[in-house]
Order: structure tokens, then sequence, then C-alpha cells
């Protein structure tokens, strides 16, 4: 696979150049089906956590990420294409459920599967509500959860920045969230949701970011 020929020559290049903090990795199971909820900070993150994670890691990344130019179009899709990711058009409802429905298919296959429950980037550096997606997929898969806590990589990419920085990066792997056995009475919405806001409460003690408390929102497009 691409990622077995990537990732022994990817991570010590990033570890001389970025020298980032890791913390908590045997949170993280060796074998199993295991959600990777993250906080969304910058574009690298889909990069960082495939880097310091003690396993492969898939994510859902947006169709753009594949569809790039230039030599950072280039970088972008092979190294997206190379972990596996899964596109998805954040501007059709169908293809981000297909989306999910592939995510579930990976988990109940066994794989490592990471999402942002946040939805996008956060352009202020404070924390949004979860949306409940990242749920309903532990719930159908029966999977735990691992929290993980980003730092410092907005000052990778800054929005506008062509190139990345050198910068003080800290990822911190949480204590898994179980989700077999619990939620099995009542609501699922309900169920979805507090799970959904334990997992959001665990990354805000990790991260020490500013609780926003609101859902986040896309950018408004830049007109061409």
């Amino acid at each position: 696979m691409i990622y077995e020929l990537l990732h022994p020559i990817a991570t010590p290049l990033a570890t001389v150049i970025w020298r980032p903090e890791v913390v908590g990795t045997e949170h993280v199971p060796a074998e199993g089906p295991v959600i990777l909820a993250s906080n969304h900070l910058s574009f690298v993150d889909s990069v960082v956590i495939p880097l310091t994670a003690p396993r492969q890691v898939a994510f859902l990344a947006k169709a753009e990420y594949f569809t790039g130019t230039g030599l950072k179009g280039w970088i972008s899709r092979e190294w997206f294409q190379g972990v596996g990711s899964i596109p998805v058009d954040r501007d059709d409802t169908r293809a981000a459920q297909k989306s999910l429905d592939l995510a579930l298919a990976h988990l109940l296959e066994g794989g490592a599967f990471g999402i942002y429950p946040e939805g996008t980037r956060s352009r202020d550096g404070r924390l949004y509500r979860g949306r409940t997606g990242m749920a309903w997929l532990a719930l159908q898969a029966q999977c735990p959860i691992v929290p993980v806590a980003l730092s410092g990589t907005r000052d990778i990419m800054p929005v506008g920045s062509k190139l990345p920085r050198r910068a003080k990066v800290r990822v911190e792997f949480g204590a898994p969230i179980e989700v077999a056995g619990r939620f099995e009475d009542g609501p699922q919405g309900r169920a979805r949701r507090e799970l959904t806001d334990e997992v959001m409460a665990a990354i805000l003690a990790m991260s020490g970011q500013e609780w926003a408390g609101e859902y986040n929102q896309r950018a408004p497009e830049t007109p061409a």
C-alpha cells in the first residue's frame, strides 16, 4: 500500500522538522474498529494525525483536497489517497451520507477512522459544538471513540499560506470513550447528542481551547 511506503519516510522527516510532542498513543487500540475524534485547526491536521497515530487512520476529506492544482494540490492528493481518505462533497447532502456509510464500512472491517466533530476548521481557534455524525458511526459500529487534541497546527499552515512553516505542535490522544453496552435504552437522537457532548468535553479538557458554545459555520466562499 502507498501508506506503508509513505509512513516510514514521512514520520521521521516530520519529526525532525516539527518535533511534535505526542502524548497518549497507548490509548489508541492496536486493532479493531475505533474512531479518532479531533478538534480541527488546520488543513494539515489530516496529515499530523496519521503521522503521529500508532496505526493507520482514514479520514473523510473534502473533495477539494483531491482536485487541487500545482505542487500543493499534488502533495494533498497523493497524501489523502495514500492514507485511504474518503472524499466528500460538503455541498451534497446525499454524498455526505454516502461517505458516512463508507466510513461505517471501514469501521466494520476493523479499521481506525478519524473525524472532526466540529464539521469544519475553527477560524478563530475556539472549540465549537460537535455534530452527531461521529456518534452515529460509533453507535452503529459499537466501537470506542478516542478524543484527540491538537495544538500548534494553525501555525504550520496559516490561512492564505502556500508553504508549511515550522511550529510547535502537540498531539494528545485521550482515554477511549466506550460505547458498547451504553445508550441501549431511550431515544437514539438523545444518545447521539449525549455521546457527542461527552467527546467534545474531553477534547476541550485536553486542548485548553475557549468553548464557543455554538456550531461552527463554513467560511463564505471568496468570489473568483
